[in-house]
């Protein structure tokens, strides 16, 4: 087993994330509120409650440079919060939107962070020094439904969107005046929100999309329980998809450049990797030890042609033959609906932790799973 700490701190857990030493996490108990916990001589410990949203806390991110966490809300705000002294204190972001506020991420420079809405709009967010606020710019008219996730590229200018409209896109988010031109980089000239590529792999709602290390690798999940790899993002993307029998999946995170580990409704985190061919497939449960035979890894022939027919990919992968998972998985008894690294974000990512509807955050370490360690 993997887990390395299991902590139930609440009925139910909407979103959380971590401090940038990991001696605290902050997370949402399904309200308004912002809860904050330090870890003190093994106990954890209640030490802050962040109030000013009005409705269900939907994303939470603690940046790992500033120590700041940014909030959004399905009270259509978004707050970034400073610590002065031993106070969190709010500042108000003025994102000018209709419906809730669905997703929040700082991007990887931390000078701006994106937020994905309800309203079919995705804001992105930056610091104006002149008038001292936080202000938004929206990629609009660009999403037919919600907007469920937001992934920035490691190169702080392309940003990968899901949404319940079933597509997943990529666009450019740069801004003249936050964001240095650079001539080596194609993506210095395009203009803020110009749609580089949409993907229309899925037949159904799509979440939890994800950047590979590298940034050369996409991967997001369909409602329809399947995953969706895209290679050499661009005007002629590469697409495989992988088929499971289990419920679907809500995220995913990149642990390597060619394994990620997936979460959902199944309450079991499952593992996909890519073999020396560049052929993704299904490896096992993680939260037991539930293994697939070499034979059926890549699925059936009728999988095969089903991805092919339902996902229009180069490669349609599937693992039909593995039996169907328990419904609870052996850490979390409930959907897991968050996955997020822990430590620096390199090539490879030994600890990560999950939080779900059952209340519970827990700590994965992959160090022992020597299996793993090896794709």
């Amino acid at each position: 087993m993997a887990v390395m700490s299991v902590h139930q701190f609440a009925q139910c857990i909407t979103c959380h994330a971590w401090s940038p030493d990991q001696s605290m996490v902050a997370f949402c108990p399904n309200n308004n509120e912002v809860h904050i916990y330090r870890l003190v001589e093994d106990k954890w410990e209640k030490v802050h409650v962040l109030q000013k949203h009005d409705q269900v806390i939907s994303g939470i991110d603690w940046s790992a440079r500033s120590n700041r966490i940014v909030t959004s809300s399905h009270d259509r705000n978004s707050y970034v919060w400073n610590l002065e002294g031993s106070e969190w204190v709010p500042t108000l972001v003025i994102l000018r939107l209709n419906r809730a506020a669905l997703c929040v991420q700082w991007s990887p420079k931390e000078n701006k962070f994106a937020v994905g809405s309800g309203a079919k709009t995705v804001c992105i967010c930056y610091y104006e020094q002149e008038n001292n606020w936080w202000v938004s710019k929206l990629i609009r008219k660009r999403h037919d439904s919600s907007v469920t996730s937001v992934s920035w590229h490691p190169d702080n200018i392309l940003l990968a969107t899901t949404s319940t409209d079933g597509k997943c896109r990529v666009f450019s988010t740069f801004i003249k005046g936050v964001d240095a031109k650079d001539s080596k980089k194609s993506t210095s000239d395009m203009k803020f929100g110009e749609l580089i590529v949409q993907l229309d792999l899925s037949s159904s709602w799509t979440f939890g999309v994800k950047w590979s290390p590298s940034g050369n690798t996409l991967a997001y999940v369909g409602h329809n329980s399947m995953i969706y790899f895209v290679d050499d993002v661009g005007p002629s993307p590469l697409a495989q998809n992988v088929v499971f029998r289990d419920l679907p999946l809500r995220d995913v995170l990149f642990v390597s450049e060619r394994t990620v580990i997936g979460v959902g409704y199944d309450c079991n985190p499952m593992v996909f990797a890519a073999d020396e061919r560049g052929v993704w497939g299904f490896v096992r449960y993680l939260g037991e030890r539930k293994t697939v035979s070499s034979g059926s890894r890549y699925g059936s022939q009728f999988s095969e042609a089903f991805g092919k027919f339902y996902g229009q990919s180069k490669y349609g992968v599937g693992n039909d033959a593995v039996e169907t998972s328990k419904t609870r998985g052996a850490v979390h008894d409930n959907c897991i609906n968050s996955i997020i690294p822990l430590g620096e974000h390199g090539t490879l990512t030994r600890r990560f932790s999950t939080s779900g509807l059952d209340g519970r955050i827990a700590v994965w370490d992959l160090e022992n799973e020597q299996d793993l360690l090896e794709l």
